[in-house]
């Protein structure tokens, strides 16, 4: 029980009172104003007091997780794996845990045009230096 009093427990458990409560006021200002005539409000009424039981639920969640143990926590992995290190085993039989490693930078050369150019192609990208030569121009200006 000791892990629920921690700081950031503390905030959770003030966070999770003042969301239900905030919550359920809420809908009784809805049932308020739909007994007032406001329809559209009788769907906020109901509303309202599902979202505090969500609310609870994910309390109630996070605190069996915590007192069920959780997540062991993350060991830090070496920046560079030992050369020993082989995926099938290590020390004890065990297997190795993959190593996060630094990707890897590959150069973008283009390609290289070993065939005839495209006539299409070629008559578009005239096109294309045409309107960009002439900004104020129409595409129905266009000579070609």
């Amino acid at each position: 029980m000791k892990r629920l009093w921690t700081p950031a427990w503390i905030a959770r458990h003030v966070a999770t009172v003042v969301l239900v409560v905030a919550f359920l006021a809420l809908g009784w200002w809805q049932i308020s104003r739909a007994a007032g005539g406001n329809t559209l409000s009788w769907a906020y009424a109901f509303e309202w007091p599902i979202f505090a039981g969500f609310v609870v639920f994910v309390w109630w969640r996070e605190v069996r997780h915590t007192l069920r143990g959780g997540v062991p926590p993350v060991e830090q992995v070496p920046a560079t794996p030992e050369p020993t290190a082989v995926a099938g085993g290590g020390p004890g039989g065990a297997a190795a845990r993959p190593v996060v490693r630094r990707p890897v930078r590959v150069a973008r050369v283009p390609a290289a045009a070993d065939g005839p150019e495209d006539a299409d192609l070629a008559a578009y990208n005239r096109y294309l230096s045409w309107l960009n030569a002439n900004p104020g121009a129409k595409p129905g200006d266009y000579p070609g």
